[in-house]
């Protein structure tokens, strides 16, 4: 049985939405306090609304959750989603840096404004969040910081996300000078890689493209928020206060196969 984390303050950025609502989900239910973060503040009130509705109906454990509306890749919003988060549940505990953004472009097309709007999201912003959190974060005694990677860039490639790719990579270098430059202080750094995960956009894109993802993967289907949440939930435990610079994939399998060959040699369906 894993230490409760009920009553511990958690900030997740990024988390009105996709993966972010799962992980804030899960911290939620647990009975964490959690602040969300997001720029889109018709998101981030059905989030709360939704998670709040949740923790009311006694499908939680006495958590809380409310948003900070900001931009990780800005200095002064990282501070006050910090400042906020202190104000309102008085510590921080645990940093789930999440927020990041996927456009598609290749490699021949893409600008140096695509490159850098991807860059200050997912690489600078993530650098922030920490950096803003770090004091509180040190004083809690039980500091975690739990980065949203991608298998997408550190382990495979996809046409299309060379720059994404790149920024999910760099988030592995940042966390592993990060955890030996924060252990002094109590502090552990971790990551993890979400395999294809079911979110809202994956509808869009229809039953067809659905089917072609699950054939990539042994365990035959999507992931779920909620899954990604679980590791993210780990990290934060009392008993996970030995793991730091460590980088976890969540895939259902999907790294595995060397060719979907490989796959119906298994035998999967």
């Amino acid at each position: 049985m894993f230490t409760s984390v009920s009553g511990r303050s958690v900030i997740v950025t990024g988390g009105s939405r996709g993966i972010g609502k799962g992980i804030a989900r899960v911290f939620v239910r647990a009975g964490a306090n959690v602040v969300i973060t997001g720029r889109d503040e018709a998101a981030a009130t059905a989030c709360v609304e939704e998670l709040t509705a949740l923790a009311e109906s006694g499908g939680s454990a006495g958590g809380s959750v409310s948003y900070f509306l900001g931009d990780v890749a800005r200095a002064e919003d990282c501070a006050a989603m910090a400042a906020t988060a202190l104000e309102r549940n008085g510590t921080i505990d645990v940093l789930c840096a999440n927020a990041g953004i996927f456009p598609d472009a290749k490699l021949v097309d893409m600008t140096v404004a695509d490159m850098d709007r991807v860059y200050a999201t997912n690489v600078k912003g993530t650098m922030l969040a920490v950096q803003a959190c770090v004091p509180a974060l040190a004083r809690s005694g039980r500091g975690r910081v739990i980065l949203t990677s991608s298998i997408t860039g550190p382990i495979t490639g996809f046409p299309g996300w060379t720059h994404y790719g790149a920024s999910k990579a760099a988030q592995l270098g940042f966390m592993r000078t990060a955890a030996l430059e924060l252990a002094p202080m109590g502090i552990t750094v971790n990551a993890v890689l979400p395999g294809n995960v079911a979110t809202e956009g994956l509808a869009e894109l229809g039953e067809a493209y659905r089917a072609s993802m699950e054939a990539s993967i042994p365990a035959g289907r999507l992931g779920e928020v909620d899954e990604i949440g679980y590791a993210a939930l780990f990290f934060a435990t009392d008993e996970a206060a030995f793991v730091t610079g460590q980088a976890l994939a969540v895939d259902g399998g999907q790294v595995l196969p060397e060719s979907l060959e490989a796959l119906s040699a298994a035998g999967a369906p």
